[in-house]
């Protein structure tokens, strides 16, 4: 058999965080643990060259299409139907409309649907935004009703597509994402990456900014806090893209002191990995996640992870994690009060190590290539 996947999004860097981090992983386990299938990974001109072919049946293909885009509706199923792949894997919903090849879908998240806030962040006018919006769920209800099965992150997800759409629960198959195996001793140290937070406790958080993410709250908690603490700086990793540069503006509105805020973009992982370790606390006051990444990395180095108390993030971090109400400013500082100088740290710290151990990229993979055996054969 031969199966396409649509790897466009492949790392962290391009794919923007963790859906490029699962399309990476995914492909890496994949060429580690199957010998039989033939694959062809359609990626885009940026990371061509990063994806390492390291099994002789895989082969790359190149798409000059964004995702979300017109293009991608014609350039996807014109690439398909020339590599002639009996089955397709789609890592995100955005599946072409034209092409005719069976496919499965991972859906990561029904963000689109639940939250109108993120749903409607845009540069676009009115107009151009809401025939933008009406392709998107057009594409989205094809992906959900036209495919062989669906891929669902995590239990809560499947569950949102339940309530959203009408489809069979025996067609939505949960495979829960891994933990990419950061490893901070060949790492530089955290000062030397951002040399402002030397000699300083730090929180950190990464991930993107979308309205979704919450930070303008975590901001609004962190500009009361750092009253009584001036001594700790918030690190906020992220592409710098529009919605990071409206929360550069939102620390100078609501008066939080110069330099106790750090933005330091894209970090590849080397550095990351010494960013978690050195943490103070992690926090992720995200609304909406299908999963949740960067806090399992987080735990991997023991550091402690104080996470909002929705969707599936007490799912997949369990009691390892502190959780406050996302909309709820003097929770999100009092947990933020309790980390410094917090006895716990330590006697928890195997707990949370323990929590990351139950997930695997390597049985993500496995579980992923038997559906494509079981709807592809």
């Amino acid at each position: 058999m031969t199966i396409g996947i649509d790897a466009r999004l492949y790392g962290p860097k391009w794919g923007g965080g963790g859906l490029g981090r699962y399309v990476e992983e995914l492909v890496t386990e994949l060429q580690q643990i199957d010998t039989k299938n033939r694959y062809v990974l359609f990626l885009k001109p940026e990371n061509f060259d990063a994806c390492t072919i390291t099994n002789k049946n895989f082969r790359k293909v190149k798409v000059n299409a964004h995702w979300y885009t017109f293009k991608e509706q014609l350039a996807m199923p014109r690439a398909i139907k020339k590599a002639k792949v009996d089955l397709v894997h789609y890592p995100h919903w955005n599946v072409p409309l034209g092409s005719d090849v069976p496919f499965v879908v991972t859906i990561h998240d029904l963000i689109l649907l639940e939250d109108p806030g993120s749903a409607k962040a845009t540069t676009l006018g009115p107009i151009l935004y809401g025939l933008k919006r009406l392709g998107f769920i057009r594409v989205l209800k094809h992906a959900v009703h036209q495919s062989k099965a669906i891929i669902a992150v995590s239990q809560y997800t499947k569950g949102s597509i339940l309530n959203h759409f009408d489809v069979s629960p025996d067609k939505i198959h949960t495979v829960y994402e891994g933990v990419s195996l950061l490893n901070s001793r060949r790492s530089p140290s955290p000062t030397s990456v951002i040399p402002a937070i030397a000699q300083q406790p730090y929180f950190l958080y990464v991930g993107s900014a979308y309205p979704h993410k919450n930070l303008e709250s975590l901001l609004h908690a962190f500009s009361f806090f750092v009253q009584e603490h001036p001594e700790v700086t918030l690190v906020l990793v992220g592409r710098d893209d529009s919605f990071y540069k409206k929360l550069h503006q939102e620390v100078i509105e609501i008066g939080i002191p110069e330099g106790r805020v750090v933005f330091p973009g894209f970090v590849p992982d080397a550095a990351l990995a010494a960013l978690y370790e050195h943490a103070a606390l992690y926090l992720y006051p995200s609304r909406i996640e299908g999963f949740g990444l960067p806090p399992l990395e987080a735990m991997q180095f023991g550091t402690p992870v104080a996470a909002a108390r929705s969707s599936s993030l007490p799912e997949v971090l369990g009691d390892a994690a502190i959780y406050f109400d996302p909309d709820n400013i003097e929770e999100m500082v009092e947990v933020m009060e309790k980390s410094i100088g917090d006895g716990t740290r330590k006697e928890e710290r195997g707990k949370r190590i323990e929590q990351t151990k139950k997930y695997s990229w390597n049985t993500m993979a496995k579980e992923t290539l038997a559906l494509y055996e079981q709807f592809g054969g």
